[in-house]
C-alpha cells in the first residue's frame, strides 16, 4: 500500500483496515494514547491521520470508548500496528474494528518524516491506494476528486434526540454540528439534561424547549459552511447562555463579525498548551481543529484564553449576553483532565 501526496511525494507502507481507495486531506496527531477517541471524533470527517506516536493498537479497541456511533476518520497512518492487543476490556483489535467500518489503514509509515513535510508544507490530500499507480495517475486522481464542502452535514444528527441525566437539574439544547460524546458525558455528569439538535434547527425551534443554555458543538470542516447554524447563533443570543466548544468557537466569533481562516497544519493532540487569561493558569488541552480565529473587532468580545505555541485566540467570552467558548476540547477524550471547569462555569450561569 502506498500513499501519493499533492507534492509528488510518496510513502509505501503495508496495508491494514479496510482495502478501499480513498483521495483525503493529511493532518497528524501529536496525541500517545487515543487512537479510538480520534477515529470516532466526527471532526476528522474525511481527513487521513497520520499518529506521531509510533506504536499504534497495543490496547485494541472497548466499545465503551467510542466518542459516536461509528469511526469517521476517513484512514489511520502509523508506524507500527499491534497485531496482538493487551487490555482487559478490549473488544476488537483495532484492525478488525477499521475494516468493519471501512477505514483503510497504512502502517510502516516514518511517521517523523510525514509529520515534518505537513509542519513545512502545510496540511495537504493525498491519495492512498492498493493499487498499482504512476505519480502522474495519482496526482490526476488528486485533483480531479471534488474537495468535500460542508462537512457538517455529513456528521450531524438527523433529528432530535435526548441524552438524560441521573442527577437531572437543568435542561440544556446541544447543537450538533459532529458531537463528541464526552461532551454529553461531562453535561450530564454536572446534571444536564441535553436535547440534541440537528445543525440547521432554527431558533425558534430550539427555544420552545425552554433551554437554561444552549451548547453549539465541536465539528468538522470550514465554519463559513455552517450558514444556518451561524444565524441560529445571532437569533439565539441574549436570549440564554451560550457555550462554544471547538467549531462552536469558530461560529460563535462569525456570529459576532470576527473573521476565521485555514491554519497551515492546524492543532491535534492532547498537549498543547493554554494561557487562561483570567487567573494566569496554564492549561494542557486536547485540540483538534483546522481553522482559527481573527479580525476581533467588536469591543464586546474578549480573549479569555490563548495558545502559547502561536498565540491564536483560545478562548472568547461576551459577557453581556452570558456567551462564552473555547477552541479546545474540555471534555477531553482524549486528553488531560485540566480544562473541565469550563462545564462548571456554564452551569453556574445557567443555574
Amino acid at each position: 500500500m502506498k500513499i501519493i501526496f499533492e507534492n509528488g511525494k510518496v510513502f509505501e507502507g503495508h496495508q491494514f483496515g479496510s482495502e478501499k481507495e480513498a483521495v483525503l486531506e493529511v493532518v497528524f496527531n501529536t496525541s500517545v494514547v487515543g487512537y479510538q477517541e480520534i477515529l470516532s471524533d466526527p471532526s476528522y470527517y474525511s481527513q487521513a491521520v497520520c499518529m506521531t506516536y509510533p506504536l499504534i493498537g497495543n490496547y485494541g479497541v472497548t466499545d465503551s470508548d467510542y466518542e459516536s456511533c461509528k469511526m469517521f476518520a476517513g484512514a489511520l497512518m502509523v508506524g507500527q500496528i499491534c497485531e496482538h492487543p493487551s487490555h482487559y476490556g478490549v473488544t476488537q483489535t483495532l484492525q478488525s474494528a477499521m475494516e468493519f467500518y471501512g477505514v483503510p489503514g497504512i502502517s510502516g509509515l516514518d511517521t517523523r518524516m510525514v509529520t515534518r513535510m505537513l509542519r513545512n508544507e502545510g496540511s495537504m490530500r493525498a491519495l492512498i491506494t492498493n493499487e498499482p499507480v504512476t505519480v502522474g495517475k495519482a496526482l490526476e486522481k488528486i485533483i480531479n476528486t471534488p474537495v468535500v464542502n460542508d462537512h457538517v452535514s455529513n456528521v450531524s444528527c438527523k433529528k432530535i434526540w435526548r441524552s438524560k441525566s441521573a442527577k437531572s437539574k437543568s435542561l440544556v439544547a446541544l447543537v450538533d454540528c459532529g458531537v463528541k460524546y464526552g461532551i454529553l458525558r461531562a453535561l450530564n455528569n454536572f446534571g444536564c439534561d441535553v436535547v440534541i439538535f440537528p445543525y440547521d434547527t432554527s431558533s425558534e425551534e430550539i427555544l420552545s424547549f425552554s433551554p437554561s443554555g444552549v451548547v453549539f458543538s465541536n465539528g468538522p470542516g470550514d465554519p463559513k459552511d455552517c450558514v444556518k447554524t451561524i444565524e441560529t447563533i445571532k437569533n439565539i443570543q441574549g436570549k440564554v447562555p451560550i457555550l462554544g466548544i471547538c467549531l462552536g468557537h469558530q461560529l460563535i466569533a462569525l456570529a459576532n463579525g470576527a473573521n476565521t481562516y485555514k491554519m497551515k497544519f492546524g492543532h491535534r493532540g492532547g498537549n498543547h498548551p493554554v494561557k487562561n487569561l483570567k487567573n494566569g493558569k496554564i492549561e494542557i488541552t486536547s485540540q483538534n481543529h483546522s481553522y482559527s480565529v481573527d479580525s476581533l473587532t467588536d469591543s464586546n468580545i474578549k480573549i479569555t484564553h490563548i495558545n502559547l505555541l502561536d498565540g491564536s485566540p483560545e478562548g472568547l467570552e461576551i459577557v453581556k449576553d452570558r456567551v462564552f467558548s473555547v477552541q479546545y476540547h474540555p471534555e477531553n477524550s482524549p486528553g488531560p483532565w485540566d480544562s473541565l471547569y469550563i462545564f462548571e462555569e456554564f452551569i453556574s450561569v445557567i443555574s
